[in-house]
């Protein structure tokens, strides 16, 4: 049943007559969500999703979101409003094994090792199988005309995203070459991809990793992202950007930001009081980002090639780009 949302975005303001904001949303675009399950038969698996709907029912670009480790469908709630007033179908993902079960109903004291063993080989592969096994399923929902979501999806203009264990699956099924022998996972069917948190690879070079990217890629991340879980330190996070090289580039730094910035919430073990306007830089840069390589925007393009991410930004935040 579809749920109505409050509108959180609602003190960003409106865009000036004549000029793109990828901040405004008018006050007739309250968007609703879907709580539904995928099963994938090959897997004997079931995938959780949350899915945010524009108010406008024509067909919509469509963007996936995958958790960090420990996470779930209803994660990261203020990406998924704002997208879906912003004209996007926004799909949120859950990967059984590695959500928030593996904390849930443990003792304090077992949590931490709960999380660092779902860390795991395993639970990557189950993930990066779970994108594919989705975005068939929306295929085939999409041409049933007895499905809710009938006829919604544009996915021809898909984009993928994620955050911490969620960035490295986005890695992955986004362009990411995998060591000699390894099972390729890039899906042709994503056009862009949002990588929230990134890290280089434990094995290899990031040069090796992601040089081969063939889309766009807008990479963002904090001067103290640092994750409870794995060696990813900030050395790791920023070592992405120049590895990418024949496709356009995206990079936004944010000062003092920690790991939660791209969560509703602060984590527990935070140090940094949270920045308001982080958010709306996440908000600002992510929105302008899908327009200009899902939809093709030129004005969105110009926004983002320009001083519009500067506009939004502190002065202490960072931000760097190359069009190739």
């Amino acid at each position: 049943m579809a749920v109505a949302l409050p509108l959180i975005w609602s003190a960003y303001g409106e865009a000036r007559a004549g000029s793109y904001d990828p901040l405004a949303v008018g006050a007739t675009t309250r968007p609703s969500h879907l709580d539904l399950t995928v099963h994938d038969a090959t897997r004997d698996r079931d995938i959780p999703l949350r899915v945010y709907l524009p108010t406008n029912t024509a067909p919509a670009p469509v963007i996936l979101f995958s958790h960090g480790l420990g996470g779930s469908r209803a994660g990261s709630a203020f990406l998924g409003e704002h997208w879906a007033a912003c004209g996007y179908v926004a799909l949120f993902l859950q990967h059984p094994g590695s959500d928030e079960s593996v904390w849930k109903n443990k003792p304090t004291r077992d949590r931490m090792r709960a999380m660092n063993q779902a860390a795991s080989l395993q639970n990557f592969l189950l993930r990066v199988q779970d994108v594919p096994a989705v975005l068939n399923q929306l295929e085939a929902w999409n041409a049933d005309k007895n499905n809710q979501l009938a006829g919604r999806l544009d996915l021809k203009k898909v984009g993928m995203s994620g955050h911490s264990f969620g960035a490295v699956t986005t890695e992955a099924v986004s362009g990411q070459t995998l060591p000699v022998g390894a099972q390729k996972f890039t899906d042709p069917r994503i056009k862009a991809a949002l990588v929230l948190s990134p890290s280089t690879p434990h094995v290899g070079s990031a040069a090796k990793a992601f040089g081969a990217v063939k889309i766009p890629w807008l990479l963002m991340t904090g001067t103290k992202d640092l994750a409870p879980v794995g060696n990813a330190d900030l050395k790791s996070r920023l070592s992405v950007y120049p590895a990418l090289h024949d496709a356009p580039k995206y990079e936004l730094v944010l000062h003092n930001a920690e790991h939660s910035v791209f969560t509703d919430r602060a984590l527990p073990g935070d140090h940094e009081p949270r920045n308001p306007n982080h958010h709306r830089v996440i908000l600002a840069l992510s929105t302008a980002f899908w327009d200009a390589y899902l939809r093709g925007d030129a004005e969105a393009l110009a926004w983002l090639n320009g001083s519009g991410p500067r506009s939004v930004m502190e002065s202490n935040d960072q931000w760097q780009s190359s069009e190739h």
